[in-house]
Order: structure tokens, then C-alpha cells, then sequence
């Protein structure tokens, strides 16, 4: 007896892997992408699963991509939920770990895989990295489907909300530097840090969360920053701040600066402290700088990416939670995204 094919929905949101050459350069072209899948028989073999390609209009530059445009690929997702047994996301490189985490956060019960994935050269070029990469993408959310929001770049399969984007213009673009891929494609496809669904344990229905764009500032310390470009930015109407520190989230003792964070905290705006380092973890009582900025109210953001940092704001602001709540789950490890 034959098994029942897998569908996948595919939503080409825009990006590199569906453009094509013209005189000014790449450019993206309607219905591109699709002809160029279309024209590779070995996306249509009979170890593929089915899919379905939606491309929208107008594509999205990810450059452009703003928190509307990820609430857009959520709604189409949930749209399309019951209909297919997992989804793939096809999006430009330069935000694409913002989207995948921004996504991790705003669906929960997850209980079908999502893939965020995209390309270096257009896919229809020669040396593009798009066919592989969608391949496997569509082969893994089939056959391997892990029921969360993952980022596929390069053979391997990353835990999206921890994903960054390392390098600009390698094939080996994407990097997790505080959790292994969740798997690798190589000769075999070896799971490493992630857990294949068990079709029959039952799960809640998925829930889709909104996120509304919220003012969030981020500030780079640097030796010598002075006081105001802090007080400058919570003189906004900003709801959070994210303090890029050094190390394991140690600042300047500067009195003036320490009062800043203080009065930030007075006015409820979250204040959290993201190292600079890629890798690592945030420890404020290791050093006396970093003990400061813990006695001035600012939340450790623990091993999380800036990527997750910003987008788990997004989320928590979005659902009109209390100030001490937002703050208190900002350290809350929701989605994987963190190592408690």
C-alpha cells in the first residue's frame, strides 16, 4: 500500500533565491521562482512531498522587512495550517533570522515544522545555493519534521531563534553559536539537537500570536560612550532597551550612565543586557560592572541572540502584559531561545 504523500506549503515571501538577471542587476520578476522550481525535475521525484508555492505580491525585499510583514507570514501560515503537513519559508538572507525568531515566538503549540530559508545566488543561476537548500528543506519538514521554526542554510538545520546571520556573502551564511543545529544534511541526515515529532502524541491546538510593532531602542556601548546617548534614547517614547555590553555584561561604571538605566527602569521601560561577544552567556554577578547594571534594574538576556532579544520584546509588548510580567518572562526560556 502506497503512503499518503506529505504536503508542504511553501510562501516565497522575496529575496535573493527567486530574483532574476536583468541589466540593472538582479531583480525580483512574479511567477520567477516558480518556473525555476518548476524546471528542476528533482524537486518532483518520488521521494519528494508534495508542495504548493505561493508567492506574494509584492515580494518583499528582506532589507524592507518590517514586524507587519512577519504578522503577514504567520496569518498566511495559519491560514493554510490545517491543509499541509508542514511549511517552508523562502526569504532574503539579510533579515532572515529575525523572522525566523520573530515567528518561533508567535506561534505556539507548534505542532507542525516551519523552515525559514533562502539563497546567496538567485536560484536559477548557475552555483546557486537555493536548489539545495530547498530541497532539504522540503525533504527534512516531510520526512524529518521537528514542530518548531527552524532556519535551513548550507546543510545543516538551525533552531531558528537562535540563528544570526555570521557572513555576508558565504554559502555558510547562518551560524547558532550557543545551541548545535538542530540536523545536519551531509551523506546521511543525522539529527543532533532536535526531536522528531511523535505524530500521535497530542498537542494542544497552535495558537498565532500578534505582534504589533513596538518602539524598542539598542545601544552599543563602546569605551567612552557618554551617559547621553543613553538618555537620549529613553527620552523617546521607546518601551524597551536592549544594552549590546561587553563580555559577560559589564559596563562602564559611570555614575551618570547607571543613573540613566535607573531612571529608565522608573519609567517601566524593560532594559536588557545582550552581550556582544556571538557567543557565551550574560553573567552580572561575575564582575563588579556587571553587578552595577544589576542594582540599576537591567534584566540579563542571558545566551540569547540579538535576533531573539528584539523580536521576544516585540511579542511580549504585543500582549498587554504588566510591566513586571514582560520582564519577568524576558527571562523565562519560551521557546528554546535561551539556556536556562
Amino acid at each position: 500500500m502506497m503512503l499518503k504523500k506529505k504536503k508542504i506549503y511553501v510562501a516565497y515571501t522575496g529575496g535573493t533565491i527567486g530574483m532574476k538577471k536583468s541589466d540593472q542587476g538582479y531583480i525580483p520578476v512574479k511567477g520567477h521562482l516558480t518556473d525555476s522550481i518548476h524546471a528542476l525535475p528533482e524537486f518532483y521525484r518520488e521521494e519528494m512531498p508534495e508542495f504548493t508555492i505561493n508567492e506574494y505580491h509584492p515580494l518583499i525585499d528582506s532589507s524592507n522587512m518590517t514586524p507587519s510583514d512577519w504578522q503577514r507570514i504567520a496569518n498566511d501560515i495559519k491560514k493554510h495550517y490545517d491543509d499541509y503537513d508542514g511549511f517552508v519559508v523562502l526569504h532574503g538572507t539579510d533579515t532572515m533570522a529575525y523572522t525566523s525568531s520573530a515567528l518561533s515566538f508567535m506561534f505556539e503549540n507548534l505542532n507542525k515544522p516551519i523552515i525559514v530559508t533562502g539563497s546567496q545566488i538567485p536560484l536559477s543561476q548557475l552555483r546557486s545555493d537555493g536548489q539545495v537548500n530547498v530541497l532539504n528543506s522540503l525533504y527534512i519538514a516531510a520526512n524529518y519534521p521537528i514542530n518548531e521554526v527552524g532556519l535551513f542554510f548550507n546543510n545543516k538545520l538551525y533552531r531558528g531563534n537562535r540563528s544570526i546571520k555570521a557572513y555576508a556573502d558565504g554559502f555558510n551564511a547562518f551560524d547558532s553559536p550557543n545551541m548545535p543545529p538542530l540536523i545536519e544534511a551531509g551523506i546521511n541526515i543525522n539529527v543532533i539537537a532536535g526531536k522528531i515529532s511523535d505524530q500521535c502524541v497530542y498537542t494542544p491546538p497552535v495558537i498565532v500570536r500578534d505582534i504589533t510593532p513596538q518602539p524598542i531602542g539598542v545601544v552599543h556601548l563602546y569605551p567612552g560612550i557618554s551617559s547621553d546617548v543613553i538618555e537620549n534614547v529613553i527620552r523617546q517614547p521607546v518601551k524597551a532597551l536592549i544594552i549590546r555590553s561587553y563580555g559577560v555584561g559589564n559596563a562602564p561604571q559611570d555614575p551618570a550612565l547607571l543613573a540613566c538605566l535607573t531612571k529608565a527602569k522608573e519609567q517601566e521601560i524593560v532594559v536588557i543586557n545582550c552581550s556582544q561577544c556571538i557567543k557565551g552567556m550574560v553573567n552580572m554577578s561575575g564582575y563588579a560592572t556587571g553587578n552595577a547594571l544589576n542594582q540599576a534594574g537591567v534584566i540579563s538576556g542571558h545566551d540569547m541572540t540579538l535576533e531573539a532579544t528584539l523580536t521576544k520584546l516585540h511579542y511580549l509588548l504585543s500582549q498587554n502584559l504588566s510591566y513586571a510580567e514582560t520582564c519577568r518572562l524576558m527571562e523565562v526560556n519560551l521557546r528554546g531561545e535561551l539556556t536556562s
